[in-house]
């Protein structure tokens, strides 16, 4: 089975060498769902010309040395660019309050914005010594609000853990492997996480994370969602993004989402 799709500016060939594959019980079934997909391909193709033209440099990275202790600096650890992408994040799980769970420290920005909604408690893990060494630092400007850092990796903490309204995940590849493991081979760095905040949400509870989408989601990426969580939403954020960004974001854009559990 052969099927060409032709624009003015590229050509897409979809050769299916095994004729059980895509085999549904009539002909004009399989014919409805390849021709779908290759005008979905073809869509996104098109999307991604226009997205790219927004895209600035940024830097080039090229250590993968291990970060579990490494001191960096501010900008290191988060850059002032997301700092409206935090805002949202953490609007989409804390604005209702209750439990809250935040998984990164960093530089303080999102368990500040946490802090700032009606929350019943607020539990941070976090690895990294020197970033908790700012937590503590931090934490005293907060008085005897209920506020728990774990000290540790979420991979090695989390199950010692209970349940949570509002789980926010922004932490970043430690070392190569994990860059290659979950930011080369996902669609999402976050996808990893998934089955652990499903785990730890409250029923109606909400999770966010870094999305790495800039404006909408894939169907690869809904189908990971809807495989833990009932129901997501998404917001666009609108950005200005600085030429050099060192982070591994480009466009103007960002999708924010918040996904429910049942």
């Amino acid at each position: 089975m052969k099927r060409i799709k032709r624009t003015n500016s590229f050509e897409l060939v979809l050769n299916i060498t095994d004729q059980n594959f895509i085999q549904p019980p009539r002909e004009a079934q399989r014919n409805a769902v390849v021709n779908r997909a290759m005008k979905e391909f073809t869509s996104d193709l098109e999307s991604l010309n226009e997205q790219v033209k927004t895209f600035v440099p940024g830097a080039t990275i090229n250590s993968f040395d291990d970060r579990t202790q490494k001191v960096l600096e501010a900008q290191e650890i988060m850059e002032d660019w997301q700092i409206p992408v935090m805002k949202k994040m953490t609007d989409a799980i804390a604005s209702e309050g209750g439990d809250i769970l935040e998984i990164g420290f960093g530089r303080g920005i999102a368990s500040e914005m946490i802090q700032g909604y009606p929350i019943k408690s607020h539990t941070i893990i976090e690895c990294n010594d020197t970033v908790i060494a700012d937590f503590h630092k931090w934490k005293i400007n907060h008085g005897a609000k209920n506020i728990h850092c774990v000290h540790g990796l979420w991979q090695d903490t989390i199950d010692d853990l209970g349940l949570f309204d509002g789980i926010f995940f922004h932490t970043y590849p430690l070392n190569e492997d994990e860059y290659m493991r979950y930011v080369n081979g996902s669609i999402t760095f976050a996808e990893h996480f998934f089955e652990y905040a499903k785990k730890h949400l409250k029923p109606g509870g909400s999770f966010t994370y870094f999305s790495n989408e800039v404006d909408s989601l894939s169907r690869e990426h809904q189908r990971l969602l809807l495989k833990f969580f009932d129901s997501f939403t998404v917001k666009i954020v609108h950005l200005k993004m600085p030429e050099n960004v060192k982070d591994t974001w480009w466009a103007n854009t960002i999708a924010i989402i918040k996904a429910t559990n049942p």
